[in-house]
């Protein structure tokens, strides 16, 4: 009878974890499923990685010793899962070596590029020139950056990681954070840049402001 109560209550709390953790993934599966995305660049491969990460979280969920740390320790299980990813297609992701090829070029800032004197007397540059733009220009310049940068920029920018959890999903140091966090912005703002004046739209902001 005894044994049999015992395994009751130990289902019972089984349950109870697990329903625990179903709700917590629950919480954060857009999260998991956005920083995905823009890692895989891929739907399908997205929808993939997230179930296998959670897969995973689950099977160890034994290792977490912090409960307060479920969302860092969740997102970097699924970081470790896309380097795995990577390495049965082949290719090594490396989120510690960012190859910048800037050769010594400054950063580059939307806001100057944008605050002209003429501009400044009618609006908000900035707010003007991103309303002209589609959430997939947007993503096309997060996808444009290296997956070093990319990673960051997902999880400060976009989804509203402090820089210290950033650093313990990634494991790299919060200094490497923040450096990636600011090239990564000032190259997500380049490509949006580029983009604008090629689709004309800066042009076209320009001129209409400037007549009046």
């Amino acid at each position: 009878m005894k044994e049999q109560t015992a395994r009751r209550q130990d289902g019972e709390a089984g349950g109870d974890r697990r329903r625990l953790f179903q709700a917590r993934v629950l919480d954060l599966t857009d999260g998991l499923y956005r920083v995905a995305l823009r890692l895989t660049r891929h739907e399908s491969d997205a929808e993939e990685l997230v179930a296998e990460a959670v897969a995973k979280a689950w099977a160890a969920l034994d290792s977490l010793e912090d409960e307060s740390r479920f969302r860092p320790w969740i997102f970097s299980v699924l970081i470790n899962t896309f380097r795995s990813h990577c390495r049965r297609r082949g290719r090594e992701l490396s989120l510690d070596d960012c190859q910048d090829d800037a050769g010594g070029e400054p950063d580059f800032s939307l806001f100057d590029k944008l605050h002209q004197p003429f501009l400044l007397w009618w609006s908000n540059p900035e707010q003007d020139f991103l309303n002209k733009l589609l959430g997939e220009d947007l993503q096309r310049a997060v996808d444009s950056l290296s997956e070093c940068y990319r990673a960051v920029v997902v999880l400060v920018i976009l989804e509203g990681c402090s820089y210290q959890e950033a650093a313990d999903i990634l494991a790299i140091p919060i200094g490497t954070v923040r450096s990636r966090v600011k090239r990564g912005r000032s190259l997500m703002q380049k490509a949006l840049w580029m983009h604008a004046r090629e689709a004309g739209i800066h042009t076209a902001t320009s001129e209409t402001e400037g007549e009046m």
